[in-house]
């Protein structure tokens, strides 16, 4: 018989506490995408601050080592922090660990405003092993906001309030955008008024600029450490990991309109559940193919979706009308308003669509969608890739920002919201964290097969166009390629957790087949 603090939980009427925890929680990851997402125009301006052409002040670019450093520090920092805390959201509660992912993501942003030495080679050094440790925080967030949301949630709108916190992010990319924006008309219009200049076309300031917009992303972090201090203990992990089923009713009927009469159990008892480690051939049997299909799926998903965002700079360049006139604001400017307009008309419209119809239609079905509708759009901009080149046509930033309002509407929200919903409350965060960390490592896979199509290509060339642009056609073909392989794991093996309990999606009941666990 289920606990009735649990069974209240999943039948409760939706409260003022559920909108409260989807900003608090969803706060976290507005300040991940923050820092995540404002390096495509930062990229340009260090491009323009230490390595400027000589004659040509357009024609600039970090060396491919170096950009791939930036992307990849941050990266691995996440899957770290993926890891770690989820490990230790199983272990140590949700909330014992939930403000500190913050305090180093707060700490990890001034960081990187610091990355102050002598020479070039030290500056990007250091901003890379502070992109690393804040990486670390933004990852720690992913498996505690999803597991607390899930924890709190009722059943039947349990994937839109998931959802909901998931959604932060694309108003953290939005904000990066218009951030970067006013930083650098601030910074122009002084630098006009003062005469301060190293160069024709690139602003004394403009070193200061870049570290501004990165410090700014310790804002919102920052303010929400306190309400986070506030949210008492999940209700599931107090009484199914701590067997504290009375402090579980009590933290309910403080947060809830939920009357300790109707939560309290009428005699003291305690959960029984199978205790098996994650290592574990009762894990496996139970959990491995489920844990296989979430780690997987956002494997895939990020392979695609981080490689197109983390290189909006370099996609968007033969739209942007740059030429040796343009200063290094300008271009920021330019790089932050076309990816705040694909935020606007494609990513954050994508992250609704899913709120409404996640508990209506299902997650599994609008993954399958999303993936393959991405899989099409990849190939609708790499098989005619030439002929966008060469005119610049509109179609192909069109495709473009579909290919983001599918991935959100579809396996990047889904892939959040599906690992915090299947495991075992004991081993939820980490199963999580295991999941996500895995899409990291795509994210990497992605973001350097992508910057070495996209060094391998040029301009487009009169004379000899396929020398030029075929790397980076083969690029966005080969993640249609990886988008369809989304489709058929989804379809193989990912399960539906719509309108089901979480002891439900669990299923921790024993039975004779399970037999003893073994540690592997």
């Amino acid at each position: 018989m289920a606990l009735k603090v649990l069974s209240a939980l999943d039948t409760a009427r939706t409260q003022y506490y559920h909108f409260k925890a989807t900003i608090v929680a969803g706060m976290g990851l507005f300040s991940d995408a923050y820092s995540l997402f404002c390096i495509p125009p930062i990229t340009n301006m260090l491009g323009r601050i230490y390595y400027p052409h000589p004659h040509h002040s357009s024609q600039h670019h970090l060396p491919t080592n170096i950009s791939l450093a930036m992307i990849a520090a941050s990266l691995l920092g996440a899957a770290a922090g993926q890891l770690v805390f989820g490990c230790l959201g199983d272990r140590m509660g949700r909330r014992g660990v939930y403000g500190l992912s913050l305090l180093i993501m707060v700490a990890g942003s001034l960081a990187c405003g610091f990355s102050a030495c002598t020479t070039r080679g030290c500056v990007l050094g250091s901003l890379a092993v502070f992109r690393f440790a804040l990486g670390v925080g933004i990852g720690g967030d992913y498996p505690l906001s999803a597991t607390i949301m899930s924890e709190f949630a009722n059943r039947n709108t349990r994937g839109a309030f998931i959802a909901g916190v998931f959604s932060m992010q694309g108003f953290g990319i939005l904000a990066s955008s218009m951030v970067t924006v006013v930083v650098c008309k601030i910074f122009a219009v002084g630098s006009r008024a003062g005469g301060g200049l190293s160069d024709q076309h690139t602003p004394a300031g403009a070193d200061v600029a870049w570290r501004v917009i990165l410090m700014l992303g310790a804002v919102p972090a920052a303010l929400t450490y306190y309400w986070r201090m506030l949210m008492p203990e999940t209700a599931r992990y107090t009484a199914l990991v701590e067997n504290n089923v009375l402090q579980a009713a009590r933290d309910m009927e403080k947060i809830l309109d939920l009357p300790l009469s109707q939560i309290q159990e009428d005699k003291p008892q305690y959960p029984s559940s199978s205790t098996f480690p994650l290592l574990s051939t009762r894990f496996l049997r139970r959990h491995g193919v489920e844990l296989f299909s979430c780690a997987a799926t956002w494997f895939l998903l990020d392979v695609a979706f981080y490689s197109s965002n983390l290189f909006q700079s370099q996609i968007y360049q033969q739209y942007l009308t740059l030429d040796d006139s343009t200063d290094v604001y300008e271009e920021a400017i330019k790089v932050a308003g076309l990816q705040a307009l694909i935020a606007i008309s494609a990513t954050i419209p994508g992250y609704y669509f899913t709120v409404f119809f996640i508990d209506r239609v299902g997650r599994r079905k609008i993954q399958l969608m999303g993936f393959t509708l991405m899989g099409f759009l990849y190939l609708g901009l790499g098989i005619p890739y030439f002929f966008w080149r060469k005119h610049k046509h509109a179609g192909f930033i069109i495709l473009y920002g579909l290919t983001f309002f599918f991935a959100n509407f579809g396996p990047n929200t889904t892939t959040f919201i599906v690992p915090a919903e299947l495991f075992p409350a004991r081993l939820r965060s980490t199963c999580h964290g295991i999941s996500g960390a895995t899409g990291k490592i795509g994210a990497v896979v992605g973001a350097v097969g992508i910057q070495r199509a996209w060094g391998s290509s040029g301009e487009y060339n009169e004379g000899d166009p396929d020398s030029k642009l075929k790397p980076m056609r083969a690029a966005l073909v080969v993640l249609g390629a990886v988008c369809f392989l989304g489709t058929v794991v989804t379809y193989a093996f990912t399960p539906e957790t719509m309108r089901r309990s979480l002891e439900e999606n669990e299923k921790e009941r024993e039975t004779e087949s399970d037999g003893p666990a073994v540690a592997l």
